[in-house]
């Protein structure tokens, strides 16, 4: 469907393939590039950009006031749940506990749905909304379905979610009580994408899967603006993201790229140096990025505590590998039962029920601190991307060691 209305308020002009970078129509549906089979990625104006102050709506207290560096075009559109401006908490017990001067946590479980999932399904179901579709589909490991079935509710869109069948109760709960059409697959979610190519062989439905769409990123990168402005126009200087698919890392270091080019961030600041969380039982990122595979196009990997982590071949790898290497940062796994520690310290010591994938974003700033990677006296930012509730039946009686 091409849109015909005109931009407003968005500067939105454009999406390049993210290997060739050849553009295609944001004013229409759109996919993986034509050219390339890879992402498509959203090009704005920046060259004549207000400032912060003429740009951001103050009034707005969701990720939706950064609109003039979002895609959409029409206000009407918006499909939204209140997502965004989750706190920045600061960790003071663990930091003395392990030599931390500034060590800080950005609890994203605080979103609607539970997790950091609904900032990209919000934009993603809101474009969807605004370019004509009827119905989207999406395979998953949890959190995305549940974000994708409640912003297809709101926004009055059917949804199909597939998932596997290991995958905690309390996610496929949700989705039925959004009213989503869910399909339990034996495998991970590469096998749950299989079978949505099946189902929607005839393309009657959005497939919204991690970066076949333009605009789950989009949503994941307000994340980063809202850590600058959080931070009054300061990054800190190393910050650790749980990786999967791995949109909110490649959001994030759009969104700092964007304010740069805008002259949102002053001229001498240093961007984060980025860590790319992983669980042991399923790495393809950090086996990539150590040598121990060309590419994870082949890789097998296993469940995990951290559902969100069982991503075993993600599309957005070159991307991820492209900010590990601009950043100069790195990748580190960690195991089932680091996790569980993790959960431990953050819930016994700060009084924070975090999910999985957050509690291996600390143990992974614990084990870089131990190595040297981390200095004690940098500024550290964790992301913890979704509640612990949803994941009590993977850790049910295991908060003693």
């Amino acid at each position: 469907m091409n849109l015909t209305v005109a931009p407003s308020l968005s500067r939105i002009h454009s999406l390049h393939c993210a290997r060739c970078h050849t553009p295609y129509s944001p004013f229409e549906l759109q996919s993986v590039s034509a050219c390339c089979q890879q992402p498509l990625v959203a090009d704005y104006d920046l060259h004549y950009p207000p400032t912060p102050a003429e740009a951001i709506d103050q009034a707005d207290s969701s990720m939706w006031r950064y609109g003039a560096l979002l895609p959409l075009l029409a206000e009407a559109n918006k499909v939204t749940l209140g997502e965004g401006m989750t706190p920045l908490l600061q960790l003071p017990r663990l930091g003395s506990k392990y030599g931390f001067s500034a060590l800080t946590l950005k609890d994203e479980g605080q979103n609607p749905t539970g997790s950091f999932k609904a900032r990209g399904l919000s934009m993603a179901i809101s474009k969807a909304k605004e370019l004509g579709a009827q119905g989207c589909i999406i395979p998953t490991a949890g959190n995305a379905g549940v974000a994708m079935a409640a912003y297809c509710a709101r926004g009055g869109l059917s949804a199909t979610v597939v998932m596997p069948r290991h995958t905690p109760e309390a996610f496929k709960e949700e989705c039925y009580w959004y009213g989503a059409q869910v399909e339990l697959v034996d495998g991970l979610i590469n096998d749950c994408a299989a079978r949505v190519r099946q189902l929607n062989a005839g393309g009657e439905l959005l497939d919204i899967s991690t970066l076949k769409e333009p605009y789950r990123l989009e949503g994941k990168k307000t994340m980063g603006y809202e850590i600058a402005e959080q931070l009054g126009w300061q990054l800190p200087d190393v910050l650790l993201y749980p990786a999967g698919g791995g949109t909110g890392l490649i959001g994030i270091w759009k969104a700092f790229q964007e304010m740069k080019a805008m002259g949102w961030l002053a001229p001498e600041t240093a961007l984060p140096r980025m860590v790319a969380v992983q669980a042991e039982n399923c790495r393809p990122l950090y086996d990539t990025y150590f040598g121990y595979q060309a590419n994870s196009l082949n890789y097998n990997g296993r469940p995990t505590l951290a559902n969100g982590l069982a991503v075993p071949r993600p599309l957005g790898e070159p991307l991820m590998l492209d900010v590990l290497r601009e950043s100069q940062g790195t990748v580190v796994s960690i195991s089932e039962e680091g996790m569980l520690e993790g959960m431990r310290e953050l819930g016994q010591q700060e009084g924070l029920f975090v999910a999985p994938e957050g509690a291996a974003v600390w143990m992974a700033a614990r084990q870089l601190l131990s190595t040297g990677w981390l200095r004690a006296d940098e500024r550290i930012l964790l992301l913890n991307t979704g509640s612990g509730q949803k994941y009590m039946s993977n850790v049910a009686g295991r908060a003693w060691a």
